[in-house]
């Protein structure tokens, strides 16, 4: 289902305009440095069992439009036909290697192609599937004003923690708040967030 008629705030132009021609300066930057990376995570998922390397899911973002959000894949093949949607805690489906890189966040790395390709920002709310969407609020819908990004507000206070309404209260007030100053106060306490691996589902 195409949601394209979703009535939200349209965020502050100018820096949004320079935010994206950022986004894809570093984005390719980061992919060329990290290609090594990428090579040895990827053959190091396909021989821990068997699939592809990679996992895409649809997501929502900017103003309701879907978009494949990729990334490592960290479960066994075929996940989704044999559980839930939603990944629980302690997820039997995990691989080894998978509960590593859902720890670190390096699952999140090919998602760096989506920030190359326009569909999301290295910084923003964190894109939810259509179906989570479809309960939202107009108040909520508000997240979807901006394009969502890789780490985010809700991202450095608690991640999967968090129950969905506190969720898409921190993604609101992002939207709210969009600025580069903003900006800058996630990133520095993105890389704190990693390391302590509080909220990560693994």
């Amino acid at each position: 289902m195409e949601m394209t008629d979703f009535a939200v705030a349209q965020a502050n132009a100018p820096y949004s305009l320079a935010k994206n021609v950022i986004d894809r300066i570093i984005a390719s930057v980061a992919l060329l440095l990290l290609s090594p990376l990428f090579v040895v995570l990827a053959i190091a998922v396909k021989l821990e069992s068997e699939g592809a390397a990679f996992f895409s899911h649809t997501r929502v973002g900017l103003n309701g439009r879907l978009f494949k959000m990729i990334k490592f894949r960290t479960m066994v093949n075929n996940a989704d036909k044999i559980g839930p949607g939603l990944t629980a805690k302690s997820d039997p489906r995990i691989t080894r290697l998978g509960s590593i890189l859902r720890r670190t966040s390096m699952d999140e790395l090919p998602q760096l192609i989506n920030v190359l390709k326009g569909e999301m920002s290295l910084i923003g709310p964190r894109p939810e599937i259509p179906e989570i969407v479809k309960t939202y609020s107009a108040e909520q819908l508000r997240a979807l004003a901006v394009k969502p990004g890789i780490t985010g507000l809700s991202q450095v206070n608690g991640r999967d923690d968090l129950p969905i309404d506190k969720k898409l209260a921190f993604e609101v007030r992002y939207v709210d708040n969009f600025s580069l100053s903003q900006d800058i106060h996630i990133l520095l306490k993105t890389f704190p967030a990693l390391f302590s691996g509080r909220g990560n589902r693994c």
